[in-house]
């Protein structure tokens, strides 16, 4: 397993589909995950530090989880099956709870937990990016400074 970061989210045109970018820490991997924009929403309110009146569905479920007494260890990138990711949230206690990645790593980021993505993962979706091309991450990187979580609203 590998250590990611999340890069953050943007929404690729001309679908306007949200994708989430996370990169290898111990590599020069890129993994793109396109998601949904509700769950774009929460990463970003998250990586942007927005509070909401009331908790939206991952700060429940993190809350939850602490009431009972749990705690998320990690989150794991397990696969990838016809373009479709699979991740597991890894509790205290060696409870496994299969999830959309989406959600995992917007729970991850509430958390404060690790995000962990398989070798095999990696070598099927990840996308190496040289040198040449950190300026284009870069730009994105600037891009998700500016972007506000209303923008990954859907327009009906």
């Amino acid at each position: 397993m590998h250590p990611l970061r999340v890069i953050g989210v943007r929404v690729e045109l001309p679908a306007n589909q949200p994708v989430l970018l996370l990169r290898e820490e111990d590599g020069i991997r890129y993994l793109p995950i396109w998601i949904g924009a509700v769950e774009a929403s929460a990463i970003a309110f998250q990586q942007q530090g927005v509070k909401t009146a009331r908790p939206l569905t991952h700060d429940l479920l993190r809350d939850v989880v602490q009431s009972l007494g749990a705690r998320l260890e990690a989150v794991h990138i397990t696969e990838v099956r016809e373009d479709i990711f699979y991740a597991e949230l890894r509790f205290t206690g060696g409870v496994v709870v299969s999830a959309r990645p989406s959600d995992a790593i917007a729970l991850a980021l509430r958390c404060d937990v690790a995000i962990l993505g398989s070798d095999a993962v990696l070598q099927a979706a990840g996308i190496e990016i040289p040198d040449e091309q950190e300026d284009e991450v870069e730009r994105f990187r600037e891009f998700l400074d500016n972007v506000s979580p209303e923008d990954f609203a859907s327009d009906g």
